[in-house]
């Protein structure tokens, strides 16, 4: 018989989304310092790594990355600037695991 790992490899995808969530938070926090604002859109991540015509004072890339990574099951992380949990900020969230219904996101899910 063989162990099941179907639980911890899902534990361990939700841990790498989290961390690259917090990842974000950081690279999106310096940019909003060194710009005065968050990038703007839902192509905002990009902004990260490529200078926008509008950022007088991009100093980034902000990612160590070529391109926007996407989560543990291959999809594009959702942001949007502004957010609609986080009117002053910005919403980022991922879908999570397929078929749960519970994304994993920068705000409080109220159940």
């Amino acid at each position: 018989m063989l162990p099941r790992f179907t639980n911890r490899t899902k534990q361990a995808q939700v841990a790498a989304t989290q961390t690259q969530i917090a990842t974000f938070k950081t690279a999106l926090d310096a940019y909003e310092v060194d710009n005065g604002y968050y990038p703007k859109g839902k192509s905002g991540l990009m902004d990260l790594i490529q200078q926008p015509r509008d950022a007088q004072n991009w100093r980034g890339p902000y990612l160590q990355s070529d391109s926007i990574p996407q989560d543990p099951w291959h999809n594009d992380y959702i942001y949007e600037c502004p957010g609609r949990h986080n009117p002053s900020s910005y919403d980022l969230s991922s879908q999570g695991f397929p078929g749960d219904n519970t994304p994993i996101c920068n705000w409080t899910i109220k159940r």
